[in-house]
């Protein structure tokens, strides 16, 4: 990024859009690009000090430069090439007046030395300087800023016995916080330690990134502590999971496997799609972050609802490898490509600019959607390489259903030898794995009330007494089954054999 915007100061772009939190180290990477033309001076404007030139004491200001309109209208009227930084225009940047002066600059500038660079964490542009205008990202630290930061850190505490397994991973504990969080995080770590760092500090590094998250308030961080054998069934899933357990080590780059980019599973609600999500967390190693797309959708302000995304997802990019995880993807993407009507577009460009990135993104951020109305999904979701793989978890047979049995009765500390589990997979027959449970749990609530240990004839009588969604939407389960047949992978062992033998 410090090679691209240098390469844009000298070809003399004359506005440059810098998408960043981080302005003091900003700051620094554009002086020392100015110091490279001794000719070149910097200048800073904010809204409460108005035009300071860099380095100088905040009293030494521009008189009469605080209104955005004034400082441009001044900067027009330099002579000597400089450059301009202007913190935080975005809240006025969609006034007719500065947007007009803003274009007055662009067009004073040409054959001069000048150049203006907007810093903001939000990114916003009007219609007007769409086509003048450059957008760069300031990138997060990387290992070797973040080496420098932790050697700070390390000195001033006198800790030099730090070894260099435990410096790697104290460094990739912090890989997606901004330089000042790194700071932060590693003192923090110091203070619980007294100032001596080991690799048992990660876990206090690892910590500033769920604040992270949290802040975002569109993600959510989840912490899973149930292991991928707490589903029962889906057994080809399963396996596909597995396989791919360690597909974001060196090991995989080396032998030439790409990253894995994510995976779409469809089926009848209640059959553990959004448990193996969770779970698939602890196989592999990775932070969950769940994607709220409710919390996308801002409509306080033209254009927020697409900055939401690209916040969410930059935040996801800074923290992976990770897990992105989007449940019930039908409701959040339904009708993406045809709802302009209904709210000026909105819906379409989330969707567009969630599509775009899926298919650019380079980093190992791996995302894991369930949906369970096919029909709803836009087609584009849908075509082959936008997922590794779609999988279709269908209501679980009799023995899928022997085990889901088995799995909440040992859950629940309950000799499983006192209970027929073949019976009771046979009077269970259509129902999912949700509603399997929630019988278990009615049929002890009984027992409980009548201070009893809950029986057989309990859960028989709860199942009984229980009307599942596969009699109640049957139509809806039958189409869903009719299109996964042709086109999505089943997570059932039983059936992919069955399948393959087709074939």
């Amino acid at each position: 990024m410090k090679e691209e915007l240098n390469v844009l100061i000298q070809a003399q772009y004359p506005l440059i859009y810098l998408v960043t939190s981080e302005e003091e180290r900003a700051e620094q990477a554009i002086s020392m690009i100015a110091q490279m033309r001794p000719q070149r001076r910097i200048f800073v404007w904010t809204v409460t000090h108005g035009i300071v030139e860099y380095g100088q004491p905040r009293n030494i200001t521009q008189h009469n430069t605080v209104s955005p309109e004034a400082a441009v209208e001044w900067v027009i009227r330099q002579r000597e090439a400089s450059i301009f930084i202007f913190k935080d225009l975005h809240p006025f940047i969609d006034s007719p007046a500065t947007t007009r002066w803003l274009r007055d600059a662009i067009a004073s500038f040409k054959g001069t030395q000048k150049t203006i660079i907007l810093m903001s964490p939000l990114q916003q542009i009007p219609i007007e300087l769409e086509k003048e205008v450059v957008v760069l990202d300031f990138a997060l630290p990387d290992m070797t800023e973040l080496n420098d930061v932790l050697s700070r850190q390390l000195e001033q505490s006198r800790n030099r016995r730090l070894s260099t397994e435990a410096r790697e991973k104290l460094l990739k504990a912090a890989l997606g916080l901004t330089r000042d969080e790194a700071e932060k995080v590693y003192r923090k770590a110091q203070v619980y330690t007294k100032g001596q760092l080991t690799e048992n500090e990660v876990d206090i590094v690892l910590s500033e990134k769920k604040q992270l998250i949290r802040r975002n308030g569109i993600l959510e961080f989840i912490e899973e502590d149930e292991t991928l054998e707490a589903v029962g069934g889906l057994e080809e899933l399963k396996r596909w999971l597995k396989q791919r357990s360690n597909a974001f080590t060196e090991r995989a780059r080396e032998y030439g496997l790409p990253q894995p980019k994510g995976m779409l599973i469809l089926g009848v609600p209640g059959c553990g799609k959004s448990l193996i999500a969770k779970t698939t967390s602890r196989l592999w190693g990775l932070p969950l972050l769940r994607l709220d797309m409710g919390r996308v959708y801002d409509g306080s302000m033209v254009g927020r609802s697409e900055a939401n995304l690209r916040n969410a997802l930059k935040t996801a990019e800074s923290i992976s490898p990770a897990i992105l995880f989007i449940d019930e993807l039908d409701k959040a993407f339904a009708g993406g490509t045809g709802s302009a009507d209904s709210d000026g577009g909105t819906s379409s460009r989330i969707f567009g600019s969630f599509l775009t990135w899926m298919q650019e993104k380079t980093s190992p951020v791996f995302v894991m959607a369930t949906a369970n109305r096919v029909e709803r999904l836009p087609g584009e979701f849908l075509r082959k390489g936008r997922f590794d793989e779609i999988f279709f978890v269908d209501l679980p047979n009799a023995e899928e259903r022997k085990e889901i049995f088995q799995i909440h009765l040992i859950k629940r500390k309950r000799d499983i030898s006192r209970f027929d589990l073949e019976q009771l997979a046979k009077v269970a027959d259509g129902f999912s794995g949700a509603e399997i449970e929630q019988a278990l749990i009615a049929a002890m609530y009984e027992a409980f009330a009548q201070d009893r240990e809950f029986t057989q004839l309990d859960i028989i009588a709860a199942i009984k007494a229980t009307l599942p969604l596969s009699r109640t939407m049957t139509e809806q389960v039958t189409a869903l089954r009719d299109w996964a047949r042709q086109r999505a992978r089943p997570a059932a062992a039983s059936v992919a054999e069955y399948q393959r033998m087709e074939f």
